[in-house]
């Protein structure tokens, strides 16, 4: 069998990554992607045909919205059979709510995803973008048996693929921003490509891509913190038009057993509200019922977020109520494992 070279939709929405410094102002500003190879001949050198697409208006990841998760998944769709892989440039602060949403987004994906960017801009002398972009393409490329090795949503960066829906940015300032704590990397660069075959989604290869397109951001984030007040929490609970809330716990779910924090919950649960329990620690997961502090949570129908972190809690949050899943399902389904966001 002949093997086909693989064509790679490099995807442009903005970030650090892409941005070249002005002369005159020192301010940074989008380059033309159309460039790319004048920038970084090396991609030349990379067994693989790549193409390029830039949002009209590049944005800073600060700036993102749920809006353009579903504009990069129909960029995504309308192209899905011209290409064998895709690799999302991002900004690297909110690379991680991206990747996780696009895992729930992308039903079926059967191909590479892969987002990555940089800590500095692609003509910085001391760059992280090249390598970085340069892997990602390969990884992207990466065939087996003439059929891609990784088939679902990545963050590649610092020489390590990991699963979108799992990382964590860690750190503003070095090289190695991202983390995935809970999950192993699939992948990681050296002198060869190390791939960890036992640990990449495996996914149903029999069924269509399905691109959902409604997501719901009615929802909220309560981290924990001691002494939180009765107020806020009655604020926060009672938003118009609220449909999920994100509470960050302690350790492996716990939180006051006071009832002025309790009943508040249980009201909002009576209301339809969904309340989703992760723990606000980096590593580890939520286990409701473990300790006396987390049993009452338990008692009132809260749902374990097990040991997903509060990027794919939140994206997977959106994609649910986006889907209009029956309340008395509900719980059931957020606590499935629905493109290994969780164990």
């Amino acid at each position: 069998m002949t093997k086909s070279i693989p064509r790679i939709l490099l995807i442009y929405t903005g970030g650090t990554i892409g941005m070249i410094k002005d002369v005159e102002t020192g301010v940074l500003r989008a380059f033309d992607f159309n460039n790319l190879l004048l920038k970084i001949p090396e991609l030349k050198l990379l067994d693989c045909n790549i193409e390029t697409v830039s949002f009209k208006v590049p944005i800073d990841s600060s700036n993102m919205e749920p809006k353009y998760w579903i504009k990069i998944a129909e960029i995504i769709e309308s192209n899905y059979h011209r290409f064998d892989g895709f690799v999302v440039l991002h900004g690297s602060d909110t690379m991680s709510y991206s990747a996780s949403a696009l895992s729930f987004i992308l039903e079926n994906l059967k191909k590479p995803v892969i987002f990555t960017g940089s800590q500095l801009p692609i003509g910085d002398l001391r760059t992280d973008a090249k390598e970085n972009l340069i892997t990602s393409i390969q990884i992207a490329a990466l065939q087996r048996y003439n059929k891609p090795v990784v088939r679902e949503v990545g963050l590649y960066f610092e020489y390590k693929l990991y699963r979108g829906n799992r990382t964590t940015k860690i750190n503003a300032e070095h090289f190695q921003a991202f983390a995935s704590l809970n999950y192993p990397e699939l992948i990681e660069s050296g002198v060869h490509l190390k791939v960890n075959f036992d640990y990449l989604f495996k996914p149903n290869s029999r069924k269509p891509l399905i691109v959902h397109k409604r997501l719901d951001k009615n929802i909220a984030i309560i981290k924990l913190f001691p002494g939180i007040s009765n107020i806020l929490l009655q604020s926060i609970l009672n938003t118009k038009g609220l449909k999920g809330v994100i509470l960050e716990t302690y350790g492996a779910g716990n939180c006051t057993t006071e009832n002025e924090f309790i009943a508040p919950l249980k009201e909002a649960i009576s209301k339809g509200i969904h309340v989703i329990n992760v723990t606000q620690c980096s590593g580890g997961s939520v286990a409701m019922g473990q300790y006396e502090t987390s049993s009452k949570l338990k008692k009132i129908g809260v749902i374990s977020g097990k040991n997903s972190t509060t990027e794919a809690a939140v994206s997977k949050l959106m994609y649910l109520l986006g889907q209009k899943i029956p309340t008395n399902t509900f719980k059931t389904i957020y606590e499935t494992s629905l493109r290994g966001e969780m164990n």
